[in-house]
């Protein structure tokens, strides 16, 4: 069954310690309406398990000049393991102002971004589709090197080998250890580049990658260019199982392999580095339904579910991802899914399931 194999991997998983403290960052909009949601159905599994709530977000800048304060930077750095909401990220540059995910991942070094996308049940998804987007998250266009010139902006992309090399070990090792549906084949890396025409900067990527599936000949290469990948991922997703690319190109695919799945909603992700593991729903503030009780919070659910994964608890997260699926199951869907349900109706009959 999907429900059985996805989401079971992550980077050097820490083996239980009880009780495990998780910092809790809501940040802005919907983000306040899901982590609570999250919250409720991890204390529910009885683990005894501690959180700790710290601010970050637009709102928290507004009224104090700062996205993130030190203090949750420390909470975090203490607990090793944060699970974040949504920040209200300005379009216009605002003076002072810095995403809070952007500051955690330069000051934890969080450099892989672990994206699933799976089949859910109901008509909504695709069906038959269990792949894993490995992106590459502090460097490229990301870096933060913007300038202008006169009428001229310029932003630089940043390619190393250092990080191209661990992004791309990450995901063959997560090619190696992912469990698969019967008849999905063996553990297959697809490198996506546009080295085509960024010569240098991708040339780097996918040498590097290359190099580096060397190191791992139990696992099938190949490489695809990424405007056509964003085809194929449409076309056939089920053709694919790891997919290890740069930061803005596994960003945009990323989102895209969301509608997969039935949409942003219900997409989780983890950021990960050797300091710290940050899980996040892929979605935003949605500041449209913001304070209505719509918010989905299945992203969460399931980002929550690859927190337990991380820290140890295999079990617990199998509970969640079951019970998150019986709910989908039984038609209580938010409206962004076509139903009614409120967040805490899809929230309850969460941790109703954890009971079964």
């Amino acid at each position: 069954m999907i429900e059985d194999c996805v989401m079971t991997t992550l980077s050097a998983p820490a083996p239980p310690s009880l009780p495990a403290t998780i910092v809790l960052i809501a940040g802005d909009g919907v983000g306040q309406e899901v982590i609570p949601a999250a919250a409720e159905v991890l204390a529910a599994l009885g683990l005894g398990l501690k959180f700790v709530e710290a601010p970050a977000g637009f709102g928290h800048f507004m009224r104090t000049g700062n996205a993130i304060p030190a203090e949750t930077l420390a909470a975090v750095r203490a607990a090793g393991v944060a699970l974040f909401g949504a920040t209200a990220s300005p379009s216009t540059d605002v003076r002072g102002y810095q995403s809070p995910i952007l500051v955690m991942r330069r000051e934890f070094d969080l450099y892989a971004n672990l994206r699933p996308a799976f089949s859910l049940p109901g008509s909504y998804a695709r069906a038959n589709v269990d792949l894993l987007i490995v992106r590459e998250n502090t460097e490229g266009l990301y870096s933060g090197r913007e300038r202008r010139e006169g009428d001229t902006a310029i932003a630089e992309r940043v390619i190393t080998v250092r990080g191209s090399e661990r992004i791309a070990r990450m995901a063959f090792t997560q090619a190696q250890a992912r469990q698969r549906p019967a008849g999905r084949g063996g553990p297959c890396v697809t490198i996506v580049h546009k080295a085509n025409v960024l010569k240098i900067t991708d040339g780097l990527f996918r040498e590097t990658c290359l190099q580096v599936a060397a190191e791992f000949p139990d696992v099938a290469v190949n490489e695809v260019l990424v405007d056509t990948m964003a085809l194929r991922l449409m076309r056939d997703p089920q053709a694919f199982d790891v997919i290890v690319t740069t930061n803005l190109f596994g960003d945009i695919l990323s989102d895209e392999a969301s509608g997969l799945m039935g949409g942003l909603g219900v997409a989780p992700s983890a950021n990960v580095g050797g300091q710290a593991a940050v899980f996040e729903p892929v979605h935003g503030s949605a500041p449209d339904i913001a304070g209505h009780g719509w918010a989905n919070p299945v992203g969460t659910l399931l980002a929550a579910a690859m927190l337990l994964v991380h820290i140890g608890h295999h079990t617990a997260a199998g509970r969640v991802r079951q019970a998150v699926m019986d709910t989908l199951r039984a038609g209580i869907l938010t409206p962004d899914l076509g139903g009614t349900a409120t967040t805490k109706a899809v929230t309850r009959r969460v941790i109703a399931g954890l009971e079964v």
